[in-house]
């Protein structure tokens, strides 16, 4: 059984929670940045394509324009247990006008480095799409 560990970074991006919030609750929104393709099917489970891989993971809990969490659907008896999840929150400061987005990433991915670097490189994604 692998040992999961709960990987957390954060980016500051200048854009509103309101204007964010559709790209990280949406099939649409989540496919023009985070997968390749994200397909949602009328019992809510989203299914992620990256590199012809999929996963599907459904939204078991979320705050309108504050945060929204995905938990993987188990793929062996292990993930029954302990399911892997992402959480994406925001903190706004208002100060100076930003953004934080908050990233909570528990999974059995254990090269952490690599981890920050997919987020950084999904976070540049999502901030060419937005304009923040």
């Amino acid at each position: 059984m692998a040992k999961k560990t709960l990987f957390t970074t954060e980016f500051e991006i200048h854009a509103s929670p309101k204007m964010l919030y559709p790209y990280f609750q949406t099939a649409s929104g989540l496919s023009a940045w985070f997968a390749d393709n994200v397909n949602i099917s009328p019992e809510k489970i989203f299914t992620f394509e990256w590199d012809n891989e999929q996963r599907k993971a459904v939204i078991t809990s979320f705050r309108l324009n504050q945060f929204v969490k995905f938990e993987y659907l188990p793929e062996s008896e292990d993930d029954n247990d302990d399911r892997s999840y992402f959480e994406l929150r925001f903190e706004t400061d208002e100060l100076v006008n930003s953004t934080y987005i908050k990233i909570s990433d528990y999974s059995d991915f254990d090269d952490m480095v690599e981890l920050q670097d997919v987020w950084e490189s999904l976070i540049a994604n999502l901030k060419k799409v937005v304009g923040g």
